[in-house]
């Protein structure tokens, strides 16, 4: 875990024992994958924002075996093209109760919710980040999540909050460093 210590920020070792039992990566977007703005244009056309490098950690997730679900209050086409793009099979939007998708995500995969990693920024999120084995919090997250949360991010949503929890996934599994793909 000290790699993760370099990279990123401090890790207790109860953060580094609740990473390694995760089989399971759910993400909010607004405000995680993205910065949580969300433009329109003239024609009503809505444009977010996505860093690669969150492609890029959730693409390395998959190629280890660590499965991938988003689940979102709003519906977006922009959502549904790029969790594509990452082969992300798991996307629930337009979810005004989370914790109905997570438990059909759990029942569908066989897991356990102490298998389960949850990243958020707000408070709609904590309906499933306390039931899930690891809660993280984005660093702008809602002051109230980031204290209820196991652990918060160094970067902010939508520059490299979700990629750094996929890196301390895949450390803590001595998988780091083992993909080879893109970020799309």
């Amino acid at each position: 875990m000290e790699l993760y210590q370099q990279l990123y920020q401090p890790l207790s070792d109860q953060q580094a024992n609740l990473a390694r039992q995760i089989r399971l990566l759910i993400c909010d977007v607004d405000g995680v994958f993205s910065d949580g703005r969300i433009y329109l244009g003239n024609a009503g056309e809505e444009l977010k924002a996505f860093h690669t490098r969150d492609g890029y950690g959730i693409k390395a997730l998959r190629q280890a075996g660590i499965e991938v679900a988003v689940i979102t209050g709003r519906r977006s086409a922009i959502v549904e093209q790029r969790m594509k793009a990452l082969t992300v099979k798991h996307i629930y939007q337009g979810q005004e109760n989370k914790m109905a998708a997570f438990a059909e995500i759990l029942a569908l995969l066989q897991l356990q919710p102490d298998q389960v990693a949850y990243i958020g920024d707000d408070l709609a999120d904590w309906q499933v980040m306390q039931h899930c084995g690891l809660a993280v919090a984005v660093r702008d997250a809602h002051p109230y999540l980031q204290q209820q949360a196991h652990l918060c991010t160094s970067l902010p949503g939508g520059y490299g909050a979700v990629r750094e929890l996929c890196d301390l996934l895949l450390i803590a599994q001595q998988r780091f460093l083992q993909f080879d793909g893109s970020s799309t």
